[in-house]
Formats: structure tokens, C-alpha cells, sequence
């Protein structure tokens, strides 16, 4: 029996996003890694509130002109023209590319080591002179790796033009990899503590970039032909990308000036808040970027290959594209609001990170779980607006996002300040519960916007409250088998003492596993999304045509 088209493409951009998630997993492993290492060192701190201003700072500028703008405005020309064979055209104008991002990064990176510094004691009033300071010496070092990776975000959009998912999103775990190494080895081994091991922490990011890039280079060249160096803006394709560029990268500097003002205003509040609502964003982001980036990733170069098939039926791609995205991205977010305090606890309590900690990154978690899904799914529809060559669309839906989070945020986050939990106070909830209000108000728009630009009444997600249904029902059995668990890690603990250290990790993994696993079966006997009994026989298949050979 043979597929149809639509079949073997649904199947193809399945296996693309399953490649981008599996690196995107790799790398925010790596990540979390990262995190649990400073916050062993450094826990929720005036030090950890230091390190999380230092990287957000290069971050706009690397998100500005990296990834997420540069996919979107490079990708759907070059994988067009790669699509085409077009070589030579394909090879100069990604060539033209990489002249004009080499010159912005160096700018980039050079503006911000000489005039940032002088700046921040404007923008931080409520910190001393010497956290100020401190910031300044970090940012002197990680500017100059925010160019680096710009540059890393090149090789990332001419892999995934030619299908090649994995590698570029999983090399940042060399980058984690670098500050991990380069932390844990000057503290353990050479003593180094407070703020000198931040500054090894920001050496060991740059290296790190370095070798991001290092580790893309073969196969970038691999698939690179005819490629010509400059900064020609009259190579084919060239002002066509710019002019895309210019309206994503807007509203991602928008977006991401709005994530640094959010770390400026939780900076007004008690010590630590920087610091907490960083460790929450780092698991907030988790599910957005395997589930809902690794999909749009996957999908935007095949959707830019068929910009011009029936608005229906893209429609219909887009809708399939959303139900896999939340298949994984509805059980995250339940798990986040009723499970999320064992979680933290299980990753971050350690070293530093004390007990009373635990409650605060949990509610802030939760607060930003409640905009989990619609922010996924804004990140699928963006997908629609770039395949189609529309990149306003998304740009001017972010700026009411940013305007109406920031509002919300900074209302509520004084009043959240009033409650604390140990050293801890509660403001960065406020920030955090604007931002899912935004994030729906953003997803509802973008939703109507498409279907208007596309004339199709039809988006359809299938499963949606049957997702729900399983998640709940999951965590319902999670609940039931926490306290045994606990007790059964506690034993162990008592009986052998092995596991002190890891035993909140140990817990929640347990907890983590019976949730996931339960879902998955319940989702499998509604007959929604990914199927256990399918798989088992998929399996069984191979296994007999291995035999048969």
C-alpha cells in the first residue's frame, strides 16, 4: 500500500521536530545541569541574583540577532533556493548572510563591553555600587560571547535548511558544559568561592561558545556549496531577508527587552527574587522549547517549501502541528501547577538552595504554568506567519504582549512582595501571572489573525480535553503513590545512607515516571496522540523482519 503525500509529509515533519526535540532536550539537560551546579554554589543569593542580570543582558542582544530571527527570515529563502538546487544563489546568498551577521555581531559585542557598564547603575537603583560593579566585570567578558553565538545561529539555519535537526540544537550542551567545568573545578579543586568563581563561571562561557561553534563546523561545510563571503546586499534573497528581519527581530527585541525589564523590576524587589525567577524560567522554558519550538522548527522549512498549497490545507498543517505540540505541552503544565513544589525541590534543594526556598520557585512556576500552552502555541502559529512570508503579523501581537505583561506584572509583584517564605519573598508571582496573561491574550490574536490571512474558518486541535482529562487523572494517581515513595526513598536513606545528598531527587524522578508513564496510557486507551500499543507492535514488526533476514 503506498502513502499518500500528505501522509509521508505529517510523518516526515513528525520525525523533523522529534530530531529538534531530542537536541533541545540534550541541551536543556545540560542546562539544568548548569543551573543545579550555581545553585549548589550560589542558591537564591545577591551572588545568583548577579549571575542571572549578567547573562540576560548579552542574551537580548544574542536573541536579537540570533536564532529565533535569523530562522525566520533566512530559512524560508534558503531552504526554497536549496529546494530548487539552486547552488549558486543558495551559496552567496548565505554567504552575504554570515558577512553581514560577522560585522553586527562585532558591533554588537563592542558596544556592549564599552557603554553597558557605565549604564548599569541607572538601571539597577536598587543594588549596591558592588553588585553593580560585579555585573559590569561579567558583562565585559560575556558580550564577546553573545558574537560567538550569533554566528552559532548561522550554522543552525543552514543545518536545519538541509535537514540536518539534531546537531544544532544540541550543541549548546558544550557551551553548558564549559561554565559546568570550569565552576565545578575551580571550586572544588582550587577553593575558588563568591565572586571570583562567578568570574570563572563567565570565562567558562565564553570558551563555551567557542567550542558551540567548533563542534558545527564540519558539518556546515558539508553542506555548503558555492559559497561566496560577503556583505553584497544585492545578492539574490539578501534585502528580501533583511526586510523580513527587521519586523521579527523588532518584535523579539521587544519580547526580549520585555524579559530584561521583567529582571529590572524583579531586581526593585527583596534579594533573590532575579535569582528565583530565573530557576523557574529555566523548567517554564523546558516544555516550550522541546515541544514547541522543536515543532515549529521542524515545520517552518516544509511549510515554506508548500507556501503556496490550498489555505485549508495549511490550515490543517498548522492544526496538526499544534495537537503534537500540546500532546506533551498540556501534561507539562498540570505537572507544573500541582507537582511543581517536588520538583523544584527535587532539582534545585541542595548546597545553597535551602528548604524554604522550595515554596517560593513553585508558586512562581505555577504562576507561569497557567500561560504554558497558549505561549507554545503562539510559537506554532508564528510558524504559519513566517511560512507565508508574513513576519509583521507576529511583531506587532508582541509588542500588545510585552505592553499589557509588563503592566499586569508590575502591579501585582509589590503586593505579592508582602509574603515571604524564609529569605524569600513572593513578588516575582505578579511578574509571572502578567506574563501568562499576556501569553493568552497574544495566542488568541495570532489564532484569529491567521485564519483571517489564510480565509479559512478551520483550525482544528484535536484531543485537547481529553488531554486535560489524562493529565489530571495522572497526577490524581501521582499524588497517591508520593507519600510511599518518599517513605520507600526515606528507608533507604536511614538503612544505608547512600543517597542523602539526592534523596528529593530521587523522590521526584519516582513521582516524574508514574505521572508520564500514566498519562501515556491513559491518553493510548482514549485513543489520542502517541500510541503505546502501536509502538509495541511497530516494535514486534521490525523484530520479525530482523528474523526474517
Amino acid at each position: 500500500m503506498k502513502m499518500t503525500g500528505s501522509k509521508v509529509s505529517k510523518d516526515s515533519s513528525s520525525q523533523d521536530a522529534a530530531l529538534v526535540g531530542m537536541g533541545i532536550l540534550c541541551s536543556k539537560a545540560s542546562g539544568f545541569v548548569r543551573d543545579v551546579v550555581m545553585a549548589y554554589f550560589f542558591g537564591a543569593s545577591g551572588l545568583a541574583d548577579v549571575w542571572r542580570v549578567s547573562l540576560k543582558i548579552p542574551n537580548v542582544i544574542q536573541n536579537l540577532l540570533g536564532e529565533g530571527s535569523l530562522s525566520a527570515s533566512v530559512i524560508p529563502i534558503y531552504a526554497e533556493l536549496v529546494e530548487k538546487e539552486q547552488k549558486q544563489r543558495a551559496g552567496h546568498f548565505i554567504g552575504a548572510i554570515l558577512g553581514i551577521l560577522l560585522v553586527a555581531g562585532a558591533l554588537a559585542s563592542l558596544v556592549g563591553v564599552i557603554f553597558v557598564p557605565m549604564l548599569l547603575p541607572s538601571i539597577f537603583v536598587a543594588w549596591d555600587a558592588e553588585k553593580v560593579s560585579l555585573v559590569g566585570t561579567l558583562i565585559k567578558i560575556l558580550f564577546p560571547m553573545t558574537g560567538l553565538l550569533v554566528i552559532s545561529a548561522w550554522t543552525l539555519a543552514i543545518l536545519n535548511s538541509h535537514k540536518r535537526f539534531f546537531l544544532p540544537y544540541c550543541a549548546p550542551v558544550a557551551w553548558n558544559g564549559a561554565i559546568v567545568s570550569f565552576v565545578t573545578g575551580m571550586a572544588w579543586f582550587r577553593g575558588v568561592t563568591g565572586e571570583q568563581l562567578l568570574v570563572i563561571a563567565a570565562w567558562g562561557a565564553l570558551v563555551g561558545a567557542s567550542l558551540q561553534i567548533i563542534i558545527q563546523v564540519p558539518s556546515v561545510v558539508k553542506c555548503l556549496e558555492n559559497f561566496h563571503l560577503s556583505m553584497g546586499r544585492s545578492v539574490f534573497g539578501v534585502r528580501e531577508a533583511l526586510k523580513n528581519f527587521v519586523p521579527v527581530a523588532t518584535a523579539r527585541g521587544v519580547v526580549n527587552i520585555s524579559s530584561l525589564l521583567e529582571v529590572v523590576l524583579a531586581a526593585l524587589l527583596a534579594e533573590g527574587a532575579v535569582a528565583a525567577l530565573g530557576y523557574a524560567q529555566t523548567l517554564y522554558f523546558l516544555p516550550i522549547s522541546i515541544f514547541g519550538l522543536s515543532v515549529a522548527a521542524a515545520e517552518l522549512p516544509e511549510l515554506s517549501r508548500q507556501r503556496l498549497i490550498a489555505p485549508d490545507l495549511l490550515m490543517s498543517k498548522v492544526g496538526d502541528a499544534l495537537e503534537r505540540t500540546y500532546f506533551w505541552v498540556v501534561p507539562s503544565a498540570v505537572a507544573f501547577v500541582f507537582l511543581g513544589g517536588m520538583i523544584i525541590s527535587g532539582i534545585y534543594e541542595r548546597g545553597e538552595f535551602v528548604q524554604a526556598d522550595v515554596p517560593v520557585v513553585a508558586a512562581i512556576l505555577a504562576a507561569y504554568a497557567l500561560g504554558l500552552i497558549s505561549t507554545s502555541g503562539s510559537r506554532v502559529l508564528s510558524t504559519g506567519f513566517y511560512s507565508v512570508r508574513d513576519t509583521r503579523t507576529p511583531a506587532k501581537v508582541a509588542y500588545l504582549r510585552v505592553v499589557l505583561s509588563l503592566s499586569v506584572g508590575a502591579l501585582l509583584m509589590f503586593p505579592f512582595d508582602r509574603f515571604q517564605s524564609g529569605d524569600l519573598h513572593y513578588g516575582p508571582v505578579g511578574l509571572a501571572l502578567g506574563a501568562s496573561l499576556a501569553a493568552w491574550v497574544e495566542y488568541g490574536m495570532l489564532k484569529n489573525h491567521l485564519k483571517r490571512i489564510l480565509e479559512s474558518r478551520i483550525l482544528e486541535v484535536k484531543g485537547k480535553g481529553r488531554m486535560f482529562f489524562a493529565s489530571c487523572l495522572a497526577v490524581f494517581l501521582s499524588y497517591m503513590v508520593q507519600s510511599p515513595i518518599q517513605i520507600g526513598v526515606g528507608k533507604l536513606k536511614t538503612n544505608y545512607g547512600i543517597i542523602s545528598s539526592i534523596e528529593h531527587s530521587v523522590s521526584a524522578v519516582l513521582v516524574m515516571l508514574i505521572f508520564g508513564l500514566s498519562y501515556l496510557f491513559i491518553m493510548d486507551c482514549l485513543g489520542v496522540g502517541w500510541s503505546i500499543s502501536e509502538w509495541i507492535k511497530n516494535l514486534r514488526r521490525r523484530s520479525e523482519l530482523n528474523d526474517s533476514e
